[in-house]
């Protein structure tokens, strides 16, 4: 077990022991790090303590391998070294939403909530209406491909800012993408950047969530589940326009299945944001809204 590279964003009592209240755990998206939620967690401290934890392999914290029951032991451990022996909440983002979902299914003594914040992978061919199913697993083997061929891959020194500028276009302030950019990644003595986690560590991560049963796992989940999607999707890329009909047909799929989830399961609510996916940095007061309004009802 590791105890992982943490920002303690303190709370009502500006860090200090647990007073009963849930602690908040905030946990980022794959090859991301706990940079992410620098403009979400200073709206969430009124009433919690806040943590943003580096994931293993991600960030600054180190992992030797990959796998969903390793990350929870890990923050398990590194709860235990912080002080935190009460309630916790994890809120995540993507990879962070799936962990949230999962740690909240496997340690139900100490979760009173959860949120997932976009976390739905990709899915299966029948969550994608109106495309041909075959069609879809072709595409989605591609998609697979083309994730384990930039798995660790090292980029070069303009790779930051270039992502940053990109960024822009989403209307994300520059500086906080390129703060969030450079904290995703390490930087290499030539001046380019080792993508994280590094290329063992992420395949392993990739065969991980692509065996992972989501809906499944949210049916599993004790307490109540907070479901939030993006609405907007990011603009096309040039010689990749499937893409962006693959997920137009994916939003419509998710949708309907989580209107059938809600339905079926009590505590589980499912809520859309008006943002794409990079919605921490691009709409971080809306994100805590939700988060703040959820745990207010816990």
């Amino acid at each position: 077990m590791t105890v992982l590279h943490v920002r303690d964003h303190g709370g009502p009592d500006d860090g200090g022991p647990d007073d009963g209240r849930p602690a908040l755990l905030l946990l980022h998206a794959a090859s991301r790090s706990l940079a992410d939620w620098d403009a979400v967690a200073p709206h969430l401290t009124t009433g919690h303590r806040v943590l943003a934890v580096d994931l293993p392999g991600h960030g600054r914290s180190a992992a030797a391998s990959w796998s969903f029951d390793a990350v929870l032991r890990d923050l398990d451990e590194t709860l235990a070294a912080l002080g935190v022996a009460g309630g916790v909440v994890p809120v995540g983002h993507s990879l962070g939403g799936m962990v949230a979902a999962l740690y909240a299914a496997e340690r139900p003594d100490r979760v009173p909530g959860a949120v997932n914040l976009d976390g739905f992978w990709w899915g299966t061919p029948t969550q994608y209406p109106g495309l041909d199913p075959d069609e879809v697993t072709r595409r989605l083997a591609d998609i697979g491909d083309m994730a384990r061929a930039s798995a660790g891959q090292r980029m070069p020194a303009e790779y930051v800012e270039q992502q940053a500028a990109y960024s822009t276009g989403l209307g994300i302030p520059y500086e906080r993408a390129e703060a969030s950019f450079r904290a995703s990644v390490r930087e290499l003595p030539d001046g380019g950047w080792q993508l994280l986690p590094e290329r063992e560590c992420a395949l392993e991560m990739l065969d991980a969530l692509d065996a992972l049963d989501l809906f499944a796992l949210f049916r599993r989940v004790p307490c109540p589940l907070l479901l939030v999607r993006a609405l907007h999707r990011v603009p096309p890329t040039p010689g990749l326009e499937w893409l962006d009909e693959l997920m137009g047909a994916y939003g419509h799929g998710l949708a309907r299945d989580l209107a059938v989830l809600v339905a079926e399961r009590e505590g589980v609510t499912a809520e859309g944001i008006g943002a794409t996916h990079a919605m921490l940095l691009e709409v971080p007061e809306q994100v805590a809204e939700l988060v703040r309004e959820f745990v207010s009802r816990l």
